[in-house]
C-alpha cells in the first residue's frame, strides 16, 4: 500500500527540478501569508460579503486587473528563465523538456491569462460608467464569468506543480498535443484551463455588447459612443464568432485525447492541418481582441491630454469596424509554407496588407489630435506616444511577413518572435498599462505619483527595445524559433546576451511599477484624486472618484461624444443643470452562486485532467444544481432608498 502511494504521489506531483521545488515552497508560504493575515485581522467575512460573492462590475473588474498583474508577474518569470536559457551558448539552465514547457505556458499565460483578463478588467470598470449605466445588463453573469476565467487560469498554472506543465506549444498543434507525443497530464490541464475560461470570455462578450446595446444613457446615439466603448463594442463582435471556435477545437482535441477520436490525427481520416485552420480562425482575431480596447484607451487619453476633440471620429469608429470584420480573412498567413497554392495564398497576403489600412488610418487620427493640441506629459500620455513608433514598427514587419515569398524565409525565425512581441507588448500591453494609470483614480480614488512611474515607463521602453531589436537581426541570421541552446559556431551569443540584457530591464520595469502601487498606497490619503483629476472628457468623470456603487445618483444624458466635457464648458458659460430628483435605484443583490459554480467547473475540469470520471461527474453535477439554485433564486434584487442615496452623495460632492 504504502509503495502504490509512493508510486501515485511520484507521478502526481512534480518531481526531480530545483525551479519546481522553489515554486512549490514559494506556492505554500504565500498561500499560509494569505490565510494568516485574512484570520488575523478577521477578514474572512468581508473578503466573502464585498469580493468572492459581489456583482458589482467595478469590483469584478479591479479582480480581473489584479488576477491581470498575478498573471504577467507568472508569464514573466517564464521569459526570464527562456532568456537565461538563451543568452548563452550551450547553456544548462533550462533541460529541453523543462524550455519546452515554459515557452509553452508563457505563450498561453500571457494572451490569455494576462491581455484577456486585463481587457476585462477595463471593460468592466469603465464601460458602464462611460454610457451612464448603472451596471452590467446581466451582472450575474458578469461575476460568473470572472470566476469561469480565475478558476481555468488557476486550474492551468496547477500543472506547473502537479502533474506536469504542457509542452506542446502555445497553440498545441498535433501531433505534438496527441497521446502519442504527449502522454501525461499536461495537455489535459491545457484544455480544460483554457476551456473554462474560454466559456467566461465568451460570456463577458455577449454580456458588454448586450449592455452598449440596450443600456446607453438617453441621447447616447451610435455616433456619441466614447471610442474606448466602441472598441468594446467591435471586440465583442469579434470575441462572439472567434470564441466558439476555440471551444469546439479543444473539445475536438480532448475527444482526439480520451475517448481515442482521430478528428487530428493521421490515422483513420484525421488531419492536423485541420486543427491549425481552426486555432488560427480563433487565433488571428484574438490578436485584434485584444488590441481594439487598447486602441481605444490610446483614443481617450490623446483626447484628454491634448485638451482637443479627437480627430476623424467616424472614421476611427469605421476602422474599428472593418478591422472587426476584415481579422475573420487573415487566419491562413500563420501557415504560408504549408503549400496551399498561389492564390491561397495571395488572397490571404492580399487581407493581411488590407488590415494594416485601418490601423494606419488610426495613427494618423492620433497624431492629428495631437497636433497643435496642449499636451501634458502625464504618465498615460507617456505610454500613448511611447506605443505609436513601436506600433509602427511591428506594423511594417507585419506587411513584411504578409508578403508569402518572404514569409518563406522569415518564417518560425527569431524575426517573427520580435515582431509579435512588437505588436503585442507596444501594442497591447503598453495600451493597457496607459488605460491602467488613466483610470487608476475612477477605480481607487487616488493618483499615482509620478517619479516612480516615469522610472518603470523608461525600464520598460529602453528593455523592450534592448530586448526585441536584436532578436529581428538574429532572425534574418537563421536562428529559429522554440531552440533550448545553440553553439559557438552560430554566431548568435552576442545579439543573444543583449536581448536578455533588455528582458531583465522590462522586468525591472515592473518592479518599479510595483513599488508605485505600493507606495500610493501607503500615501492613499495624501494623493487622494477629486471626481476629475484628468480634466476628463467623458461620463466616468463626472462623479466622484471612486464610483459609488450605483455609480450615477441621477441617470446622465449623453447628447455628445465629449458628454462631461461640454457640460463643462456650459457650466464656465453659467449654464447649470438642474437640481437632481432622486428615485430609488434598483440594484443587483450580491451572490455565491457564481463562485461556487466555478468551483465546481473546476473539480470536473481536474477530474477530466486526471481521467478520473467519478470527480468530473460530481464537478457537473454540481453545476447544474447551481443553475437549479440559480433558476429558483427570486430574491435577487433591491432598492437603494432616497434618503441614503442623498446621504452617499452629500459624503462624495467635495470630492467631484
Amino acid at each position: 500500500m504504502l509503495e502504490r502511494l509512493k508510486e501515485f504521489a511520484s507521478e502526481f506531483f512534480v518531481t526531480g527540478d530545483p525551479l519546481i521545488y522553489g515554486a512549490d515552497v514559494a506556492i505554500g508560504i504565500t498561500m499560509i501569508a494569505i490565510v494568516t493575515v485574512l484570520t488575523y485581522f478577521k477578514k474572512w467575512g468581508w473578503l466573502w460579503r464585498n469580493w468572492l460573492t459581489t456583482v458589482d462590475h467595478k469590483k469584478i473588474g479591479i479582480m480581473y486587473i489584479i488576477a491581470s498583474i498575478i498573471m504577467l508577474f507568472r508569464g514573466g518569470v517564464d521569459a526570464l528563465m527562456m532568456r537565461l536559457q538563451l543568452a548563452m551558448p550551450n547553456m544548462d539552465f533550462l533541460h529541453p523538456e523543462h524550455y519546452n514547457q515554459v515557452f509553452t505556458t508563457h505563450g498561453t499565460i500571457m494572451i490569455l491569462f494576462m491581455a484577456m483578463p486585463f481587457m476585462f478588467g477595463l471593460f468592466n470598470v469603465i464601460v458602464p460608467l462611460q454610457i451612464g449605466a448603472r451596471d452590467v445588463a446581466f451582472p450575474f453573469l458578469n461575476a460568473l464569468s470572472f470566476w469561469l476565467f480565475f478558476l481555468g487560469a488557476m486550474l492551468f498554472n496547477l500543472s506547473f506543480v502537479i502533474g506536469g506543465s504542457p509542452d506542446a506549444g502555445w497553440l498545441s498543434y498535433p501531433p505534438l498535443s496527441e497521446l502519442s507525443h504527449s502522454p501525461g497530464v499536461g495537455q489535459n490541464f491545457y484544455i480544460w484551463g483554457i476551456q473554462i475560461s474560454g466559456i467566461g470570455s465568451l460570456a463577458t462578450g455577449i454580456n458588454f455588447m448586450v449592455t452598449i446595446i440596450k443600456m446607453r444613457a438617453p441621447g447616447m446615439k451610435w455616433m456619441k459612443l466614447p471610442m474606448f466603448t466602441w472598441s468594446v463594442f467591435s471586440t465583442c463582435i469579434i470575441i462572439l464568432f472567434a470564441f466558439p471556435i476555440l471551444t469546439v477545437t479543444l473539445a475536438l482535441l480532448f475527444l482526439d485525447r480520451f475517448a481515442g477520436a482521430h478528428f487530428f490525427t493521421l490515422d483513420l481520416g484525421g488531419n492536423p492541418m485541420m486543427y491549425i485552420n481552426l486555432i488560427w480562425m480563433w487565433g488571428h482575431p484574438e490578436v485584434y481582441i485584444v488590441v481594439l480596447p487598447a486602441f481605444g484607451v490610446f483614443s481617450e487619453i490623446v483626447s484628454t491630454f491634448s485638451r482637443k476633440k479627437l480627430f476623424g471620429y467616424k472614421s476611427m469608429v469605421f476602422a474599428m469596424l472593418i478591422i472587426s470584420f476584415l481579422s475573420f480573412f487573415t487566419w491562413a498567413h500563420h501557415f504560408f509554407t504549408m503549400g496551399s497554392g498561389a492564390d491561397v495564398n495571395a488572397f490571404f497576403a492580399v487581407t493581411t496588407m488590407l488590415i494594416a489600412i485601418p490601423t494606419g488610418v488610426k495613427i494618423f487620427n492620433w497624431l492629428f489630435t495631437m497636433y497643435r493640441g496642449r499636451i501634458r506629459m502625464a504618465t498615460p500620455m507617456m505610454w500613448t506616444i511611447a506605443f505609436i513608433p513601436c506600433f509602427i514598427v511591428g506594423g511594417m514587419t507585419g506587411v513584411l511577413l504578409s508578403v508569402a515569398p518572404a514569409d518563406f524565409q522569415f518564417h518560425n525565425s527569431y524575426f517573427l518572435i520580435a515582431h509579435f512581441h512588437q505588436v503585442l507588448i507596444g501594442g497591447v500591453v503598453f495600451g493597457y498599462f496607459a488605460g491602467l494609470y488613466y483610470w487608476w483614480p475612477k477605480m481607487f480614488g487616488f493618483q499615482l505619483e509620478e517619479k516612480l512611474g516615469k522610472w518603470a515607463f523608461w525600464t520598460w521602453n529602453i528593455g523592450f527595445y534592448v530586448c526585441f531589436m536584436p532578436q529581428y537581426a538574429v532572425g534574418l541570421m537563421g536562428m529559429t524559433r522554440r531552440l533550448s541552446t545553440y553553439g559557438w559556431d552560430t554566431g548568435w551569443w552576442e545579439l543573444n546576451f543583449v536581448s536578455t540584457i533588455g528582458a531583465f530591464l522590462m522586468g525591472v520595469g515592473f518592479l518599479f511599477q510595483v513599488a508605485q502601487i505600493a507606495d500610493g498606497i501607503r500615501k492613499y490619503k495624501t494623493l487622494k484624486a477629486s471626481g476629475d483629476p484628468w480634466d476628463g472628457r467623458t461620463l466616468e468623470w463626472s462623479i466622484p472618484s471612486p464610483a459609488p456603487e450605483y455609480n450615477f445618483a441621477v441617470t446622465p444624458r449623453g447628447d455628445d461624444v465629449d458628454e462631461w466635457w461640454e457640460e463643462k464648458e456650459r457650466r464656465a458659460k453659467g449654464i447649470y443643470p438642474p437640481e437632481p430628483v432622486y428615485e430609488p435605484i434598483h440594484m443587483p443583490k450580491n451572490s455565491s452562486i457564481p463562485f461556487i459554480m466555478s468551483v465546481f467547473w473546476f473539480v470536473a475540469g481536474f477530474g477530466f485532467v486526471f481521467g478520473w470520471l467519478w470527480m468530473a461527474i460530481l464537478g457537473l453535477a454540481g453545476v447544474g444544481i447551481c443553475m437549479i439554485a440559480r433558476s429558483f433564486s427570486y430574491d435577487t434584487d433591491y432598492y437603494i432608498p432616497v434618503d441614503e442615496i442623498k446621504r452617499t452623495e452629500a459624503s462624495l460632492r467635495g470630492s467631484v
